[in-house]
């Protein structure tokens, strides 16, 4: 990566951001985070209540292994569609159920979750403070075990002072992996929230690929209508172009999504962020949920990827083999596209690499600094993933 060009690129940011705090301009940071695998210590399954209904957040939830004996057990790969769970209450297990636990190959234990937890911390609060002067108001994430694991990260001494909620739905992911937000509640009210269940196949096995949902989260930023759209996509494995079915069903699902929004709000404020484990040309994102990379090109509701030109220019948010990828992304509609900031517009977005984030030395220099590669741990480490984070502005109206 060419960090020179991140240099100065950060620095006609201040320039400009300088300028506009003169217009007296409130401003709100949107981040995305994959945070590889943040799980707890306790062997886990997952639970599912199919007496309650397919939208409560108590439907699908993470317990622990110990309390599973008296529920049904359904042998993985079973069909999970929801008039077979109906009435039902049911445990299934979860490939990782063992790898996160003090027995596992991480010996993964309280001390190493907690360090995670402090390093995140830091990550995430650190995401845009030095144009807002504060954390983000808006966080998605993903690679995130459970509600709890989720609300420690939100409690945590460093990020306390930010009063952070939290909205996450259990998805059925064979890994136990989930998508969440994390949200201000000073500064953001939800209003409703959704898991939009993705169904896509193996095209080898035909078996369902069960894997993320989308979350969309809606409510009032600083009083303004706002929807969020969290993404955690099928990934690579098996290769590209045998994958790629898998992910253009989530890019139609997700086109679907907005396309329903926009219906009854024609000029929504939408803001798509995720791990959509594609490039943003690739033709899941370019060809079926038709983003748009040039901001002129922009018809009313467009999608415009935030991050198209930042790929161009050979920049990444993670590593493999020694070349790039731009894997997370930040997807505005055209409403969110302006220069009046009479309301909030996108004014910067940019992937969050400062140097701590970056490997100093080694095999995997100039990668993302992970906490574990392979079974091998550094307390020092992150993610594989770097964070990705556009700021939005808007002009203070005189009172």
């Amino acid at each position: 990566m060419n960090f020179k060009l991140i240099l100065f690129l950060v620095s006609c940011l201040l320039a400009s951001f300088s300028y506009a705090q003169q217009k007296q301009l409130q401003a709100a940071t949107v981040a995305f985070y994959n945070v590889e695998n943040l799980f707890d210590t306790i062997p886990s399954a997952g639970y599912i209540d199919g007496t309650l209904d397919y939208q409560d957040q108590r439907y699908h939830i993470t317990i622990p292994l110990a309390d599973t004996a008296q529920y049904e057990y359904e042998p993985f790969r079973q069909s999970w569609l929801r008039e077979n769970i109906e009435g039902k209450k049911l445990v299934r297990s979860l490939i990782l159920i063992d790898e996160f636990t003090p027995g596992g190959t991480k010996s993964w234990n309280t001390q190493k979750f907690n360090q995670k937890l402090t390093n995140l911390s830091k990550v995430i609060t650190g995401i845009g403070a030095d144009v807002t002067k504060t954390a983000p108001v808006i966080v998605g994430l993903c690679e995130v075990e459970s509600r709890a694991v989720t609300e420690a990260l939100a409690q945590h001494p460093t990020m306390q002072p930010y009063n952070y909620g939290v909205v996450h739905y259990n998805s059925l992911d064979k890994r136990g992996i989930d998508v969440a937000l994390l949200y201000q509640k000073d500064r953001f009210v939800v209003q409703n929230t959704e898991k939009i269940e993705l169904i896509a196949y193996d095209g080898g096995t035909g078996y369902r690929d069960y894997t993320r949902d989308i979350l969309l989260v809606s409510g009032l930023l600083d009083g303004e209508r706002m929807h969020f759209l969290v993404n955690h996509w099928p990934s690579r494995r098996g290769g590209e172009a045998a994958s790629f079915p898998k992910r253009k069903a989530a890019a139609e699902l997700l086109k679907k999504s907005v396309e329903r929004i926009q219906a009854s709000e024609p000029n929504a404020k939408i803001i798509i962020m995720g791990d959509f484990n594609d490039d943003p040309v690739s033709p899941s994102i370019k060809n079926v949920l038709g983003s748009v990379g040039k901001k002129d090109q922009l018809q009313k509701g467009d999608l415009y990827n935030a991050m198209e030109p930042l790929y161009r220019k050979g920049f990444g948010t993670l590593a493999y083999r020694d070349g790039w990828n731009l894997f997370d992304q930040i997807i505005l509609s055209k409403p969110l596209i302006g220069n009046d900031y009479s309301s909030y517009q996108e004014y910067r977005t940019n992937i969050y690499s400062p140097s701590f984030l970056v490997t100093k030395s080694g095999q995997w220099k100039g990668y993302p600094n992970r906490m574990y590669g392979g079974d091998t741990y550094n307390p020092f480490g992150y993610s594989d993933h770097f964070p990705v984070y556009t700021i939005l502005v808007r002009e203070i109206k005189a009172q």
